[in-house]
This record gives C-alpha cells, sequence and structure tokens, in this order.
C-alpha cells in the first residue's frame, strides 16, 4: 500500500473538528452538483451521484444540504457553475503528483495550486507529464479484524475475477483491485455477504513507486496535506512510498 493511502487511513482515524467538517461538506456539495448536471439526479442511474451521496451520509451531512445540492445540480436552485480540472506535477524526489479539482475560478485555483507545489519543494509541469504512471482502477480495503475466515476473502475474490488481491504480512487490510467496469458490482458482493468495506473508490493507481524518507517524507506529507485541505482540491493521487517503520517514526 502506497505511503499515501498509509497516511490518509491514519487522518480519517482523528476526529473531525467544525471547521474540517466544513471543509469536507463544501467538497462533497460541489461533487453532488457536478454528478447531477453529468447524468441526472436518479442514483439508480448515476454511480457518482450514488458515491458522492454515500460519501455525505459517512461525515454526517443534513439531507436537506443533501437535497438542495441535487436542486443545484438540475437547475432548480441557483448556484456556482463549476469546472472540473487535472493539474499534474512533481513533489520532493521526483514524486508524481495528479490533483483533480473542482472549481468556479480556475484562474485562482491555478495560482492557489501553484503556490502550494512551489511552498513545499514540488513544481507543476504540463497536463501529460506524469498521467501515464498510473491507471485508473477501482480499490477496495477490508480490515483483516472484521475477517475471522479469509477463505470468505478469497471466494469472493475468485467469483468476481478482480485484478488483483494483496494480503501482506505487516498491513492490516485485504486490498483488491479490480478494472473500473466491474468496481461496483464486486463492491455490492461484498456487502450482500455481510463483508464490512474499510474503503472504496475507483482511484489512480501508480505503476511503480518512489521510496520517501527524512525531509523528503516530511515535504511530501506536507504538500499533500496541503493540497488536500483546498477547498477546490477533490483528489490527490502519489507514486511516493514509506516503510511502516518510517510511518511511525512521522506519526510522533
Amino acid at each position: 500500500m502506497s505511503g499515501h493511502n498509509k497516511w490518509a487511513s491514519i487522518k480519517h482515524k482523528k476526529a473531525i473538528t467544525d471547521a474540517k467538517r466544513g471543509k469536507i461538506f463544501t467538497k462533497i456539495i460541489r461533487e453532488i452538483v457536478v454528478a447531477t448536471k453529468e447524468s441526472g439526479p436518479q442514483i439508480e442511474n448515476n454511480t457518482r451521484l450514488r458515491k458522492a451521496i454515500e460519501d455525505a451520509k459517512e461525515a454526517n451531512m443534513p439531507l436537506d444540504n443533501i437535497k438542495k445540492a441535487i436542486q443545484r445540480g438540475t437547475g432548480e436552485l441557483p448556484g456556482a457553475i463549476y469546472e472540473e480540472m487535472i493539474y499534474e506535477g512533481y513533489g520532493p524526489s521526483g514524486v508524481a503528483l495528479i490533483v483533480e479539482v473542482t472549481t468556479d475560478n480556475k484562474n485562482r485555483t491555478a495560482s492557489d495550486i501553484r503556490k502550494i507545489f512551489t511552498k513545499y519543494n514540488g513544481n507543476l509541469a504540463e497536463v501529460g507529464c506524469v498521467g501515464w504512471m498510473f491507471d485508473r482502477r477501482g480499490y477496495i480495503s477490508i480490515s483483516k479484524s472484521s475477517i475471522k475466515d479469509e477463505e470468505v476473502i478469497m471466494n469472493t475474490v475468485l467469483e468476481a475475477e478482480v485484478e488483483d488481491f494483496k494480503s501482506e504480512a505487516n498491513s492490516d487490510v485485504y486490498e483488491i483491485i479490480t478494472s473500473p467496469s466491474i468496481f461496483e458490482d464486486v463492491k455490492n458482493n461484498f456487502l450482500k455477504k455481510k463483508i464490512s468495506i474499510s474503503s472504496a473508490e475507483v482511484t489512480m493507481i501508480p505503476q511503480t513507486y518512489i521510496s520517501l524518507s527524512g525531509n523528503d517524507a516530511i515535504h511530501m506529507l506536507n504538500l499533500i496535506d496541503a493540497l488536500e485541505e483546498h477547498d477546490d482540491v477533490k483528489n490527490v493521487y502519489s507514486n511516493f512510498d514509506i516503510s511502516n517503520e518510517n510511518m511511525e517514526k512521522l506519526r510522533v
């Protein structure tokens, strides 16, 4: 599992402050608006909207906020017009970064993202410069502590014909990699079997990783944090890896 995924797992275990919750709500609302505008308000026909609503409920967003976001997407309520953009660049030690944003002011966002890269020893580059280093895949993680019999996982995985299944000794989760086309079916298969899922998303998985330690690791994690804190940033993908030993040191 990449250092970014490990770091995300650590952060997700922390309590969400009111300020942090506000940022999460802002990002989810934008995703609901864009997903609705793109493919309509019916969740049975709109996988992206269904995922956004699931995220909203997980974040304890009031149902009224969800409803209004959908209405903004359909045009029933007025609201900002959002554009989706992708930025690519490099972090410390040549780590590749893809940043997906949803913005109502692309000039402001471009300036902000460039400043963040520069502040943490990174630099923006042309779109396409690092995208080829990643593959879009479905990613599902399941806590090992929630499963008594690994055979249950294995049988489900074999039935689904997934691309990869990982059960590393130094990891506390099972990892399942799928093609985007069967991601929803695989996820629903686990849920039907009452298997609790820790995380599930269609993401960008690096083809290779760059190992980081010391100051480079610190700068990289600070860069990731700063990007993810920005209201316009939807997703950040990177190809860095930090060993469990180094990650534990950074947590102190």
